[in-house]
């Protein structure tokens, strides 16, 4: 089994918000894979006293260990309460209601000799290559389908997109965000093997457009998960004057990529 994980900072003088992790075997059968992109809160007050790497860490934890010990728990379930857990450690001293409080979008896959079962969360992305060679891009579009002016600022994002009813999701406090997220089950005959990433790493795609999703994941089963995350770091480089054109709010994102053949 070739498995494979990666995650960079986009600013080497800042904490990587990203958290990735892979378990195999999962109760000793199959195995499972969390990506979590935290999200970089504006300037000022968010309300919390912690950081969005702690939030993913603790997070991220919770998801793994509930992904590998509980699987009679569906995934929209152990996100729940992943979630419940990690809000309960600082509920006493943050303000959890708070637009900004730490938030992350999700990626969770587990299998087993029968199945392959996904999830997904806002702007990260899970890949799924079939035996034939055929690559079909599993994700959540609410973003995407966003109007440009609902995100102008993030004052305008907060007040009228993020986590309400015709904008999109992420996950924070509120466990029954789950209920929102994109699900399915796929037969485990019918996978090959699994890509996640996270928006800093799918930019080639998304905003470079140098290959559809099938681009990208030849890219990493050929040259691996570090080549991809290279090839985003030359075009940054490249293309800094056309920040806004291309609709980056950073130079550079913490990229992450997970790569697991099945």
């Amino acid at each position: 089994m070739r498995m494979e994980l990666i995650s960079e900072p986009g600013d080497a003088a800042r904490p990587d918000e990203d958290f990735a992790a892979l378990s195999v075997p999962a109760s000793g059968q199959g195995g499972a894979l969390v990506v979590l992109d935290g999200v970089t809160p504006p300037e000022g007050d968010d309300g919390c006293l912690h950081s969005v790497h702690w939030f993913c860490a603790r997070l991220g934890g919770a998801l793994t260990e509930l992904s590998v010990s509980r699987r009679d728990l569906t995934l929209r379930e152990i996100l729940a309460g992943a979630l419940r857990r990690t809000a309960e450690v600082h509920a006493a001293t943050c303000d959890l209601s708070h637009p900004r409080t730490p938030q992350a979008t999700v990626v969770l896959a587990r299998w087993s000799e029968a199945t392959v079962e996904y999830l997904v969360l806002s702007d990260s992305v899970l890949l799924a290559e079939a035996p034939d060679g055929t690559v079909t891009a599993l994700l959540d579009d609410r973003l995407a389908r966003v109007p440009r002016a609902a995100l102008a600022s993030d004052a305008i994002a907060d007040a009228t997109v993020r986590n309400k009813e015709g904008g999109f999701f992420t996950a924070a406090a509120d466990p029954s965000v789950a209920a929102r997220a994109v699900t399915g089950e796929l037969p485990r005959t019918a996978v090959r093997t699994l890509v996640a990433l996270t928006d800093g790493a799918t930019r080639w795609t998304e905003k470079f457009r140098q290959g559809d999703w099938t681009d990208l994941f030849t890219l990493v089963r050929k040259e691996g998960a570090a080549a991809l995350v290279e090839r985003v770091r030359a075009l940054e480089d490249a293309d800094r004057e056309r920040r806004e054109h291309l609709g980056r709010s950073k130079t550079h994102d913490d990229a992450t990529v997970v790569y697991v053949g099945l």
